[in-house]
């Protein structure tokens, strides 16, 4: 007589999505930080010893691949910056406030903005909650796996092997004798 149930499946395997969504997440959430970080430092040490210059600019953004630059000079070099939040309307040769610090004159910003390039701290503020939820949700999948899989073992752990052996020991060699070559060669046999 058959039994009223079928017979369990063994739960399909996780596939290695899961864990490269997870790297690939926390790769992304930990990049956006340190732009983030990189931004608002700059803006940090512009904000606290501020020297005012003119620029001039270079060329504007047009298209996906080109960005605005902006010519300046700073304690006697000539400087460029590059993907500044110009003011609308701005032309190729204008004259633009800038604002670099005293320390640093390659960290520079348009007068009357508070980050170098708003447009990363920005995409620093949106990418890194999802990146980090969507890491989230992956690690829950994994752990869930984890959970749901039968033991392998009486506690829960991965069964292993432990191989303790001497070498010709009958066990690993099946009783049979090591093939491997003695110095000097073969002895002959008298």
């Amino acid at each position: 007589m058959r039994p009223a149930t079928a017979p369990r499946q063994p739960a399909p395997r996780l596939g290695r999505g899961w864990y490269l969504g997870a790297v690939l997440s926390a790769v992304l959430a930990l990049g956006m930080c340190l732009l983030g970080w990189r931004q608002a430092d700059q803006a940090d040490r512009i904000t606290a010893n501020p020297v005012r210059v003119q620029g001039t600019v270079t060329q504007l953004p047009g298209g996906s691949g080109s960005y605005s630059e902006v010519g300046y000079t700073a304690e006697g070099r000539r400087l460029t910056a590059a993907d500044l939040w110009l003011p609308e309307g701005a032309r190729l040769g204008d004259t633009v406030c800038l604002e670099h610090a005293a320390d640093d004159p390659g960290a520079v910003r348009v007068c009357g903005n508070r980050y170098p390039q708003p447009v990363g701290i920005t995409l620093a503020r949106t990418s890194v909650p999802i990146a980090l939820l969507f890491l989230v949700l992956c690690l829950a999948r994994i752990l869930r796996d984890r959970r749901t899989r039968p033991a392998r073992t009486g506690r829960g752990g991965v069964r292993t092997t432990m191989v303790l052996a001497a070498e010709g020991m009958p066990a690993l060699t099946h009783g049979k004798r090591s093939r491997r070559r003695r110095r000097g060669g073969r002895r002959r046999q008298s």
